[in-house]
């Protein structure tokens, strides 16, 4: 009943606040594309913001119609901005061009990085504050834009999604990243799976990244100076494992949860424990 209160109180505001004709509910529009937003209380501003990108088949809306992810931001004093990805042919619902095939990674990113600068203007965000997150190929979007323009965010956060095959050789810079993903996740495996039906070695095969072998990559951008984790943590619901012998500046984290392919209600407080702790450091 609390979580349900809060959330409905967070509606009345965001859609409410004088001057900003966007909200929840309403569109702002960016580049001719959307994005909704969820603010705290006007008193914490400028607030920190989560961009929080939507899986296949979603849009920013329904994104933050999830109250156990939004309210949990909001109760943090984050701001969160879900935009809106490309119709997908022929389907209802959205999805990002964010494999490297699809020739629209750049074009993403560039839109990414409006909303962003769009959501400080309006709404007196931090812009050293702000994190790009996502869901599934939300979480692969979020790993290529940190892979191509490291310095777009303060921090990552990708969940049940990373690099798809061929994996990147290598990436522009270090950036903050914590990984997360569910340890049953058969949707997107720890290990990848080929999902247009093709064996792993025919060259038309669409095949997701293998998780291990993205840290791996990680490991070799941030420069961090050994393969095993500096600290890990058994708390639950998330084992993780973090790597922060790195460059200035960078860290990386995995975190793995019981679980299959889904957002887990504790994963919002994750999140933000792990970037405050970072931009503290």
């Amino acid at each position: 009943m609390r979580l349900m209160l809060a959330y409905a109180a967070t509606l009345f505001m965001a859609s409410s606040l004088e001057g900003h004709a966007c909200s929840i509910t309403t569109p702002c529009i960016v580049d001719d594309r959307n994005y909704y937003v969820a603010l705290p209380k006007p008193a914490n501003l400028p607030a920190p913001a989560i961009v929080y990108i939507h899986g296949w088949g979603g849009n920013g809306q329904a994104a933050l119609r999830n109250k156990d992810m939004t309210t949990m931001f909001l109760e943090r004093g984050f701001a969160v901005i879900a935009p809106d990805g490309v119709p997908r042919e022929g389907r209802s619902g959205r999805s990002w061009g964010f494999h490297p095939q699809s020739g629209r990674q750049l074009d993403e990113i560039d839109f990414l990085r409006s909303v962003k600068e769009d959501a400080i203007a309006r709404f007196n965000l931090d812009s050293t504050r702000m994190i790009l997150a996502g869901f599934s190929i939300g979480g692969s979007m979020t790993a290529y834009t940190a892979c191509l323009a490291p310095m777009s965010f303060a921090g990552y956060a990708p969940l049940g999604g990373n690099f798809w095959r061929p994996h990147p050789t290598q990436c522009e810079g270090a950036v903050h990243m914590l990984h997360t993903h569910g340890w049953s996740d058969g949707t997107v495996p720890l290990e990848g799976r080929v999902v247009n039906g093709v064996p792993m070695d025919d060259p038309s095969a669409f095949a997701q990244g293998d998780i291990f072998h993205a840290m791996s990559i990680w490991r070799a951008t941030n420069n961090c100076t050994q393969m095993k984790a500096d600290k890990f943590s058994m708390k639950e619901p998330f084992w993780r494992r973090s790597w922060t012998h790195c460059d200035a500046g960078s860290s990386l984290e995995l975190a793995i949860y019981p679980g299959g392919h889904s957002i887990p209600k504790t994963w919002p407080s994750l999140v933000v424990d792990w970037f405050e702790a970072i931009i503290s450091e």
